[in-house]
């Protein structure tokens, strides 16, 4: 156990020095003066940049701290475990070390996660694919699943459109996450999800195979994508629920199709027509944007002789409830038979298996 720890040690003073913690907290410094001055949110968007910047320096220094502190701690508890040879305080030790194998795991990937869009929002797209009515169910449980995943890392969601599906469940669905690493942590959940189960809508009590697809998008600035109105077409329809006097009335739901692409983005969430427009415009230049990405990817690897499958659609992940329990990750072997837990939004285990797996194997920090 020795060895590991001082493994830990090393890996945790590595990482500290991969994120430089001193740059960060002189980055807090610095913003809490500029906050603290009266002009400060003259510019707000230049505002919102920085306190966004404050809040993930904030976020990375208080990991860092805690991992420390969690280390020191265990390492003391070991120390003391082998002077007075107590087995249940070693086993204690042993505990509170594999936990923190796992953390700086992660950390690690997270240190890792220097894409343009990592450390930001994003969107995630669901949509029911073919199954029908138990297709739309599932689409409105991986809603469920992926909201409480969010909530549990702290992130904030919101509920951007969605469309009812014909008998249940939904034929669609958009959800709004803010969090740090939102983007670079969800990245990898897009694909088709299956899932195989005895269908709650057929009599004969069968055994049916769903699909439903998940497109995350990191969310863009404005700036960063100039669209042009004469290629949109805005169209205005009455937003959905459940009837009765929580109908809407009011024509203020938004469609946006861009006609070059075809892409089209709905939102009927917001309090006005003109709030749900601008949310929509936020939706079409994130999935334009994660287009061109797509291509630039696509046409990199014609160059260099490596074309692989980039299309969103594969299927990644299979979560089966008949005639056994597994979920299992088709792009990393990974498995876990308590599905339960997973559909209650236990998704970290399969979410950072990817990403670990995602990082060039030894890679140097």
């Amino acid at each position: 156990m020795d060895d590991r720890f001082s493994a830990a040690w090393e890996r945790l003073e590595l990482l500290e020095r991969r994120v430089d913690l001193q740059t960060l907290q002189s980055t807090v410094y610095e913003i809490e003066q500029e906050m603290a001055q009266p002009s400060f949110w003259d510019d707000r968007d230049q505002a919102q940049a920085k306190a966004q910047t404050l809040d993930a320096a904030k976020e990375t220094i208080r990991l860092f701290s805690s991992l420390r502190e969690e280390l020191e701690e265990a390492d003391v508890l070991r120390r003391l475990a082998e002077e007075e040879q107590d087995e249940d305080a070693a086993a204690e030790a042993e505990g509170k070390l594999a936990e923190l194998e796992r953390k700086l795991a992660r950390a690690t990937v997270q240190a890792f996660l220097s894409g343009p869009y990592d450390k930001g929002d994003c969107y995630i797209a669901f949509n029911a694919g073919a199954g029908g009515t138990d297709a739309q169910d599932w689409t409105e449980m991986m809603l469920r699943m992926y909201s409480r995943f969010c909530e549990g890392q702290g992130w904030k969601i919101r509920l951007i459109d969605e469309t009812l599906g014909d008998e249940a469940g939904l034929k669609s669905a958009t959800l709004e996450v803010q969090g740090s690493y939102a983007f670079g942590t969800l990245r990898g959940e897009t694909g088709v999800h299956r899932l195989v189960r005895i269908s709650p809508y057929d009599s004969a009590n069968r055994r049916h195979t769903s699909f439903a697809s998940l497109t995350v998008i990191p969310v863009v600035e404005d700036k960063e994508l100039e669209i042009d109105e004469d290629d949109l077409r805005v169209e205005s329809f009455r937003a959905g629920g459940p009837g009765g006097q929580h109908m809407q009335k009011n024509e203020t739901a938004v469609r946006i199709i861009h006609v070059p692409t075809g892409i089209i983005v709905a939102c009927q969430n917001e309090r006005s027509q003109a709030q749900n427009k601008l949310t929509a415009m936020k939706m079409l230049r994130a999935r334009l944007v994660a287009l061109m990405e797509k291509e630039r990817a696509r046409k990199l690897e014609e160059l260099t002789g490596h074309l692989q499958d980039i299309e969103w659609g594969h299927q990644i992940r299979s979560y089966v409830l008949q005639p056994y329990q597994m979920v299992k990750d088709h792009r990393t072997g990974m498995e876990t038979g308590n599905v339960q837990a997973v559909l209650d939004g236990d998704l970290a285990g399969v979410i950072w298996a990817w990403l670990e797996q995602s990082q060039t194997p030894g890679m140097p920090l």
